[in-house]
């Protein structure tokens, strides 16, 4: 079975995770697994960094960090069994690139339901789905 899964989560809405947060803790406790939470937060751009309270992007990373751990604190999981990381950048890349470096053998993530925009310029799960280095599990939202 799996061994370490990463579950990316987005910083601005944590609760859409849940489903697989559940899904990783049982795999956690039934198998043993690590879970690997992962929060992505955006790259400012240079011309609106000027524009933005200095520290603004170390203080978000920092913010994110603290709702991984909050979130990786209430799952009801063997002690040391949750890391975390906050990687700046694209979704979608810093998943991808996470997984692999992480040695990650699972990427657990939730899913809109894909709607027009989706079918045409594509989804972030998509694009994890398609190039990442090692199984993914994706759960529709309700």
């Amino acid at each position: 079975m799996f061994k370490k899964i990463l579950v990316p989560i987005d910083p601005a809405e944590p609760q859409f995770a849940d489903d697989a947060l559940a899904k990783a803790a049982q795999m956690a406790r039934d198998y043993g697994a690590k879970i690997h939470l992962l929060g992505v937060c955006p790259e400012v751009q240079s011309f609106v960094a000027s524009q933005l309270p200095e520290g603004f992007q170390e203080n978000e990373m920092r913010e994110t960090a603290g709702i991984l751990q909050k979130t990786g604190d209430a799952l009801d999981v063997p002690e040391g069994a949750v890391d975390v990381m906050v990687r700046v950048g694209s979704v979608y890349h810093e998943v991808i690139e996470e997984a692999e470096k992480a040695e990650c053998d699972l990427v657990l993530m939730t899913s809109h339901k894909p709607g027009l925009s989706t079918y045409f310029i594509g989804s972030n799960a998509a694009h994890i789905v398609r190039h990442a280095p090692c199984s993914v599990l994706v759960l529709r939202g309700s």
